[in-house]
C-alpha cells in the first residue's frame, strides 16, 4: 500500500501524540516558568513531526531518509531534556517514564520505515 500523506505515516502520528503529550506537560505552572527548557523540549517534540512531513515531500527516498533521522535525534532530543524536566522535579518518575517510552517508540518507528525505504531503493 502506497502512502498517499504524511498523516498515514505511523511515526507522523507517534510523534503527534508525543508532542501533544509535551506540551500538556510544560504547560504546568512550575514547568512553563523555565522558558527555555520549555520552548526546547516542544520544539524538539515538534520536530519530530515536522521532519517527517517536510522529508516526505523531499522527493526521493534518500533525501526523505535524511529527514527522518532529523527525527531520530530529535527523538533523542526529547529524551535528554526529560532528564533536566526530573531533575528539576518538573515531572513525576511516572511522567518521565511515559514520554520517554513514547520518544523510544517513535525513535524504533521512524527506525523500521527507514529499513524500509533503503530495501525499496536496492529493490529498484
Amino acid at each position: 500500500m502506497k502512502i498517499q500523506q504524511f498523516e498515514e505515516i505511523e511515526a507522523w502520528k507517534l510523534g503527534c501524540e508525543l508532542t501533544q503529550l509535551v506540551y500538556e506537560v510544560t504547560g504546568t505552572e512550575s514547568f512553563r516558568r523555565d522558558y527555555g527548557l520549555t520552548d526546547q523540549i516542544r520544539r524538539a517534540s515538534g520536530s519530530i513531526m515536522h521532519n517527517i512531513a517536510e522529508g516526505f515531500d523531499g522527493g526521493s527516498n534518500k533525501e526523505f531518509i535524511r529527514f527522518l533521522r532529523y527525527s531520530q535525534r530529535s527523538c533523542s532530543e526529547v529524551q535528554s531534556e526529560l532528564y533536566v524536566a526530573l531533575d528539576q522535579q518538573y515531572i513525576t518518575s511516572a511522567t518521565f517514564q511515559e514520554i520517554y517510552d513514547l520518544a523510544s517508540q517513535a525513535h524504533s518507528k521512524i527506525g523500521g520505515f527507514i529499513a524500509c525505504l533503503i530495501k525499496s531503493e536496492r529493490i529498484r
